[in-house]
């Protein structure tokens, strides 16, 4: 854990992990889906201008001659989208280790689900887009918004099941797996393979201070700054460089239970024995340590990992994913916009994400329970799966933010955010209506095996 930060505030202990993660992306999808409607309201206002200039107003320094600078909108997307990517990784390595995908058994079905609700929408768009200045976007319809979809599915309260949540919320993570390797694989045009080697020293340095318990907050976010630099003047999209963090910070705590409890007891024994006051302790040197040892013993029980993935939640839902939609959905509408509309890219984008993603996921799923890969859960029904592999046709946040690194015709992002926003909008109302009439109409109570699934996702 790093030293200055503050221990997180007190949860109900009713309230998983899982469930505060749930209420976040569900809530956060408001606020996310505030943003866009604002954004292209105001890119077709008379402000339009004022929404294009700020878009565009230069950030940066100059520094032994040269100027270092980026665009408002490339700062939200190549700086702050790269904590959203933090977080990501924090996710990705929580579920793998000690989640959702911890096991073969548990993994198999989210896994190829997710495999088939990629390979399929992608292959999709390609049949449309084989050649061309189009043929680059063939990843934009492989992504999952899982903000928007857990939204969606927010919308039916207590009637899902929760074995439903964990297989969409295990699912859009591998799903967010695979994008980033997609981005980092076939959306980099030129490497740098000494700004690599670099980054890749730094990153070795943070995971060995992190290891051997270095509470510097300083040194750590230095290092984590001069990371992302690295990444970001090798060629690899600076984004990257949060999951490769990420995967630096422990998702374990670094001691035992056994560890943790002869601590804490022996401290408290000797507290009680000194007679342990509000002011004593100022005076009292041995009472300062006993105290300090207790705080340390607790830090350590808490994941860094855990810790930073609950505390930046908040701003990545609320923050940093409204900013990424405020500048990147501000499309402007007229006669000309929809000129060529649909275009092979829009509808190779709009059947992706609608047609491809549910054939993908679905029939990936059936596939493997079907050749007893894995196992269906029993508050599960297939009506309801294919309502949620319609729910997961919902790219937005992940398809524009590929779409802006596919394309580098300005018209060719705008006439493929408009096939996002409508296969986006076309997939929640499909799926939302197939779960509507396949889902229970009354509350649902977890069953005492999905409760354990609960206490794993809080144990994570």
């Amino acid at each position: 854990m790093i030293e200055g930060t503050t221990m997180p505030q007190k949860i109900a202990p009713s309230q998983t992990l899982f469930d505060r993660f749930l209420q976040s992306q569900s809530s956060g999808s408001m606020v996310l889906l505030l943003a866009t409607i604002t954004a292209v309201a105001w890119a077709n206002s008379p402000w339009a201008q004022l929404y294009e200039t700020l878009s565009h107003l230069d950030i940066g320094t100059h520094f032994a001659g040269k100027q270092y600078h980026l665009t408002l909108d490339h700062w939200v997307k190549d700086g702050l989208m790269a904590i959203f990517f933090f977080v990501v990784g924090l996710e990705i390595k929580r579920e793998i280790l000690i989640g959702e995908l911890c096991s073969y058994r548990k993994a198999v079905l989210p896994v190829m689900a997710a495999l088939g609700g990629a390979v399929v929408p992608a292959l999709t768009y390609y049949l449309f887009n084989s050649d061309g200045p189009a043929a680059a976007g063939w990843g934009i319809p492989m992504a999952t918004d899982i903000a928007f979809a857990l939204g969606v599915l927010a919308l039916f309260g207590k009637r899902v099941p929760i074995s439903l949540k964990i297989f969409l919320t295990a699912l859009a993570i591998v799903d967010d797996l695979m994008a980033v390797v997609v981005i980092a694989l076939f959306y980099t045009e030129q490497i740098s393979i000494l700004a690599l080697l670099i980054g890749g020293a730094l990153l070795f340095l943070l995971a060995l201070t992190i290891r051997r318990g270095v509470r510097r907050p300083g040194l750590h976010l230095l290092l984590i700054l001069l990371i992302w630099l690295c990444v970001f003047l090798s060629g690899i999209h600076a984004t990257i460089a949060g999951v490769l963090i990420a995967m630096a910070y422990p998702v374990k705590a670094s001691i035992s239970p056994s560890q943790f409890y002869e601590v804490i007891k022996r401290r408290i024994s000797k507290l009680e024995r000194s007679r342990l006051t509000q002011e004593s302790m100022v005076s009292d040197k041995q009472q300062l340590q006993d105290i300090t040892q207790i705080y340390l013993a607790a830090e350590d029980m808490i994941p860094a990992g855990i810790y930073l993935e609950q505390n930046l939640h908040n701003i990545q839902a609320f923050l940093i994913l409204p900013l990424f939609a405020l500048f990147s959905a501000g499309i402007t509408i007229d006669a000309t916009t929809f000129q060529g509309f649909p275009s092979s890219a829009s509808l190779g984008i709009i059947l992706g994400l609608v047609v491809g993603k549910q054939l993908g996921i679905f029939g990936f799923s059936l596939l493997v329970v079907k050749s007893g890969l894995a196992e269906l859960a029993e508050d599960i029904s297939w009506a309801q799966l294919w309502g949620t592999s319609l729910l997961s046709g919902i790219g937005f946040t992940m398809s524009i933010f590929i779409s802006e690194l596919a394309f580098s015709d300005p018209a060719l992002v705008a006439d493929a955010k408009i096939g996002i926003f409508i296969a986006s909008i076309l997939a929640a109302i499909g799926g939302y209506l197939v779960l509507q009439r396949s889902l229970p109409k009354e509350a649902v109570q977890p069953e005492p095996r999905m409760l354990s699934a609960q206490r794993a996702a809080e144990g994570a």
